[in-house]
């Protein structure tokens, strides 16, 4: 019996005595592609990429099924001579098409897809499985964007973080703010020096958005504020503390110019900021950064001072709670929720984080440990549990990377949930995600070589029941699937899992 080797793992596999075989791919039954137009359009366009046009047998069925409990679970039945999928929703239909997709890529050799009979029930343990891209210290193109979604989507991802701003360049038109991509889009290349700047324009963005979208991909913006600001005080130096002279940085590093607090201004642009997102962005949720916000500048300047008089703050840190609280403010007068990174759960004393942010734990798990016990939901993303894939892959000095080290089996044992966490706690863990930097990551192929495989671990981590995972299990899949990924025309690291 030839076992299937999914990744993620599904939740339950029955496997019959008999075999599936179809000369030519099968495809799914005309009647079908009613029910679900949406999900049969976007597999077709995946598998004929891949394969061209399917020539086998119609006997996929598809089959709405109320019955089946959550958005994104499914049925998938391999029988001896038809395939049936059911799900009660359109996310779940397509998660099951995944399967099938990675079937076929491992499964279909000369001119056969062959495959071993059996029954398929599953359903993600988290909600939140993420991927975050860097696209102000590299700008990638779209055509990038969506081989990398595409290909994540075959492993169940649901998250697109997509990380907009920072020091290095502002990469999304703002109409009363011209000059944030005029010149905060100019980044400089960090190899040469050249101006390798470039922003999205608004139809670009809504391609992406929707893009991911049928492939059952929420996409999440974040903006960076009020620190890593470099590109947009480069833009408008008057909202800085010292007036400048500023630029966009072609440097690594945590800068000491961030928004000045004592100045309504920043506010201002804030709410201009929300507005395009609100408008470019359909997702209930807007990331607003706050981490690694320097406070020298805030220490030594007028206005931060009255500011400080005025609020009562006895410490200059604690302006950054009273920003976050603003901010979170007018993304809720938006219809829409926070996220902030565990950083905005400190100096809250006289302006506590509201109950409705949410936390994403990147300095280890505590911040996420201790959000949840305050009433947070939370998203874990430890620097230290193989979630930063800008790392290298092991210490040796031919592998790219920086910083750190990230194994994929360090990602694949990550658990969202702690020990410190009891139940009530761990009911607000909303699952977690990898993220990819991009300060030293110069071309797509590059990203493509630390994404993979380790993603496909951190995916496993999220989706599949925590006492059925078993690392040396994933290692054997992992095998297999490495070869449906080299047909998408993936780089990988290839070197040690641990």
């Amino acid at each position: 019996m030839k076992e299937y080797a999914i990744i993620p793992r599904p939740k339950s596999v029955q496997y019959k005595t008999d075999i599936f075989e179809c000369p030519g791919l099968p495809r799914i039954i005309e009647l079908d592609k009613a029910i679900f137009p949406d999900e049969v359009k976007i597999f077709e366009r995946q598998i004929t990429e891949i394969f061209g046009t399917c020539t086998g047998k119609e006997n996929i069925h598809l089959i709405k099924d109320e019955s089946i409990r959550g958005n994104e679970a499914y049925r998938l039945e391999i029988l001896r001579d038809e395939i049936k999928l059911y799900a009660a929703a359109g996310a779940g239909i397509f998660r099951g098409l995944q399967v099938l997709r990675q079937l076929f890529l491992s499964d279909y050799n000369n001119g056969i897809f062959s495959v071993t009979c059996g029954i398929i029930n599953d359903s993600p343990r988290f909600p939140w499985r993420g991927f975050m891209l860097d696209c102000s210290r590299h700008f990638f193109t779209t055509d990038f964007i969506k081989k990398i979604l595409d290909t994540l989507s075959l492993q169940h991802i649901s998250i697109f973080h997509w990380h907009l701003t920072d020091d290095q360049g502002w990469r999304f038109p703002v109409g009363k703010y011209p000059l944030l991509t005029e010149i905060g889009g100019r980044c400089r290349d960090y190899r040469d020096r050249r101006y390798n700047g470039g922003f999205y324009t608004e139809d670009e963005i809504r391609d992406i958005v929707a893009y991911a979208a049928s492939l059952h991909i929420e996409t999440v913006p974040e903006v960076d504020l009020p620190g890593h600001a470099s590109a947009i005080l480069a833009a408008y130096p008057g909202l800085g503390c010292t007036g400048g002279p500023y630029r966009v940085e072609d440097r690594c590093g945590i800068f000491e110019d961030v928004l000045c607090a004592g100045n309504d201004q920043i506010f201002s642009l804030a709410e201009a900021v929300f507005d395009t997102l609100s408008d470019l962005f359909p997702s209930k949720y807007v990331h607003i950064g706050g981490d690694e916000v320097r406070f020298n500048r805030w220490k030594a300047c007028p206005k931060c001072r009255k500011r400080m008089n005025e609020l009562g703050l006895d410490e200059t840190p604690q302006l950054q709670s009273w920003i976050t609280c603003r901010l979170a403010e007018m993304l809720r007068d938006r219809g829409k929720t926070a996220i902030g990174w565990d950083e905005i759960l400190e100096n809250t004393g006289k302006f506590p984080v509201p109950k409705d942010t949410v936390v994403m734990s990147w300095r280890g798990q505590k911040g996420g440990s201790e959000a949840a016990v305050l009433g947070h939901r939370v998203i874990m993303t430890p620097y230290n549990c193989g979630c930063y894939l800008d790392y290298r892959h092991k210490d040796l000095p031919e592998e790219i990377g920086r910083l750190g080290i990230g194994t994929v089996e360090q990602g694949y044992n990550m658990d969202p949930v702690t020990a410190e966490m009891d139940e009530k706690a761990a009911a607000l863990v909303l699952g977690g995600q990898g993220n990819l930097w991009t300060e030293n990551v110069f071309a797509g192929k590059l990203a493509e070589y630390l994404i993979f495989p380790r993603i496909c671990g951190i995916s496993e981590a999220l989706w599949s029941v925590k006492d059925e995972r078993d690392f040396n299990n994933f290692t054997e899949r992992l095998e297999i699937h490495r070869r449906r990924l080299d047909k998408l025309g993936l780089l990988q690291y290839r070197g040690p899992l641990s």
